[in-house]
């Protein structure tokens, strides 16, 4: 490259062109031009006479001079431009295959600034390129490609053998329903102090990463031991669980991790332990809050097996496979059904009966609750208004309420819609939510309970006692009974702690005069236990399973009939 410079570099050496390209040219432009006339001037000086053959002479000169100055008034300008041909052919290579530019930077003319320039901003282009490329750009933290650069590097050396890696997954619970609480600011500044955190946590040789949303991962080389991941997840969730302060707001939220440990032996490795980990993930959120999981083979076949069902969940209300099932709800003191609550069922033409722990936790996930949901309401409602058409004593329907359904902003018209369609008089409907289901916004949860009771239908309150339980809270909700989770009731009689929740629970409702339902009892000594204590209702094996809608009407026709 500094040959093809050699006249623009030789005319910088002096003073007066050093600092003007324009002056260069200039220069050799006039040179180039005035040449053959101080030749014909020069020539006429030094004749004595002018002869015709002289001025033949003289012309001939002139043209050849003239000609000749042409020529190196080009030349010389060809490589006066050099620089700027030069700089655009740099630009043009880096365009297409990213090659930085090798131009000089010591001349100090405008051309000489163009090509430092030029070759400076390109240099920091391509940082800010590779910066881009390879680091999230709210936290700092490098991307996905990168941690897979520093994964093969630090592991995939050619002279190494294969070494153990372990790929902690970790994602925030619930985290769009934290950030849609607050403004965009604080959900961006959250996501930055949960990166600070977990870099301030892990050793400086792990690689810490951001992948997208509010999912990051952990690479550990050269593990210690497989104690030394257990306790690097447990210091991890309990340092996520910790409260955040944004802008003088204490956010709190909490994390789960999923792990996964294989020897790395290629580069396509690192992706399949980054799948590995994601899937282990969706396996501890699925547990519950700060909660690790390690990678099986076991949980791939349940994830496919997963997969499967949601492909098949989305057209089952269309293929009409949804059933809804009844369970009694009995008064305990007298022994008669006060109720019914009414249950979905999925069969399957070929997996057959589907049960709901499989299928409802993927309708919540993606949707498909609301439109099933609102199926199951208006189907019940309508089997209700049959049983009452047909001459059977009315009873209580209970429905369950998504979290999802509840957060409609219209869901107030649709129970009120699905009542009028159906005929079915209000008070002979309860509508049941869940307390995490109020918990999100409490505001906008009493104003809509507020909006149900005023329609006429009652209101319940399931699984209490699971979620917050708060005497406060309680009192604010106008519920009008309240059910005892099953998970007290399975071992009420061996367990003090789930007896003493259980008559808490009982005893609460009495002094607020909500009624109080018990679920799951499926024996005679939890019969008689709740009983005892006063409980209103109760529902369970011990009484009947969920039932099709056919086998409920026996039941009530018997309790038309008097007893003998």
């Amino acid at each position: 490259m500094s040959d093809q410079l050699g006249l623009y570099r030789f005319l910088a050496r002096f003073k007066v062109f050093k600092r003007s390209y324009i002056a260069k040219v200039m220069a050799v432009a006039f040179l180039g031009t005035h040449v053959p006339l101080l030749v014909l001037l020069l020539s006429f000086i030094l004749s004595p006479g002018m002869a015709l053959g002289m001025t033949l002479r003289v012309l001939l000169i002139t043209l050849l001079a003239t000609l000749a100055g042409t020529v190196a008034t080009l030349l010389a300008l060809h490589h006066l431009l050099r620089p700027v041909t030069l700089t655009s052919k740099e630009l043009q290579n880096y365009l297409r295959s990213q090659q930085l530019p090798d131009l000089p930077t010591e001349f100090a003319d405008e051309v000489g600034t163009l090509m430092a320039n030029t070759s400076q901003t390109l240099r920091k282009l391509d940082e800010l390129i590779h910066y881009i490329q390879n680091y999230d750009d709210l936290t700092g933290l490098p991307n996905r490609e990168l941690l897979r650069d520093r994964v093969a590097q630090a592991c995939l050396a050619e002279t190494a053998p294969p070494r153990l890696v372990a790929v902690l997954l970790i994602g925030i619970n619930d985290f769009v329903e934290v950030s849609h609480a607050w403004d965009p600011e604080t959900a961006s500044l959250l996501i930055r102090s949960i990166a600070q955190r977990l870099e301030n946590t892990v050793y400086p040789n792990n690689i810490v990463a951001r992948l997208e949303g509010d999912e990051f991962a952990i690479a550990l080389i050269d593990i210690p031991s497989f104690e030394n991941v257990i306790k690097l997840a447990q210091l991890l969730l309990s340092t996520l669980a910790k409260p955040f302060s944004i802008h003088g707001n204490g956010i709190h939220v909490t994390a789960g991790i999923g792990i996964t440990l294989e020897h790395l032996s290629d580069r396509n490795g690192i992706d399949l332990l980054l799948q590995q980990a994601h899937m282990a993930l969706h396996t501890a959120k699925q547990q519950g809050r700060s909660r690790y999981q390690f990678y099986s083979p076991e949980i791939t076949a349940q994830l496919q097996e997963r997969m499967l069902l949601e492909n098949e969940l989305y057209g089952a209300l269309d293929r009409q496979e949804m059933r809804v099932h009844y369970q009694p709800l009995i008064d305990l003191q007298t022994g008669e059904i006060r109720a019914v609550e009414a249950l979905v069922r999925w069969q399957h033409p070929t997996f057959g009966l589907v049960s709901p722990g499989k299928f409802i936790p993927i309708a919540e996930a993606n949707g498909f609750i609301i439109p099933l949901g609102e199926w199951i309401l208006r189907t019940a409602c309508a089997q209700n208004k049959a049983w009452q058409s047909a001459g059977l004593p009315p009873i209580r329907l209970s429905v369950n309420l998504s979290a999802r359904q509840f957060e409609q902003a219209d869901l107030v018209d649709r129970v009120r819609e699905t009542l009028q369609e159906t005929q079915l008089d209000p008070v002979h409907l309860e509508l049941e939510v869940t307390e995490s289901a109020l918990m999100n916004d409490m505001g906008r949860s009493i104003n809509t309970l507020n909006d149900l009771r005023n329609l006429g239908i009652s209101l319940a309150l399931d699984d209490f006692g699971t979620g917050y339980s708060s005497l406060n809270y309680l009192k604010q909700f106008p519920v009008n009974m309240l059910k005892i989770d099953r998970s007290f009731i399975h071992d009420i009689i061996s367990n003090p702690d789930s007896a003493a929740v259980t008559n808490a629970i009982i005893a609460l409702a009495q002094n607020l005069n909500l009624g109080i339902t018990a679920e799951g009892i499926e024996d005679e000594g939890q019969l008689t236990y709740l009983k005892t204590r006063g409980c209103h209702e109760g529902q369970g094996f011990y009484f009947s399973r969920p039932v099709p809608p056919e086998a409920i009407a026996p039941m009530l026709t018997q309790a038309l009939q008097p007893s003998s």
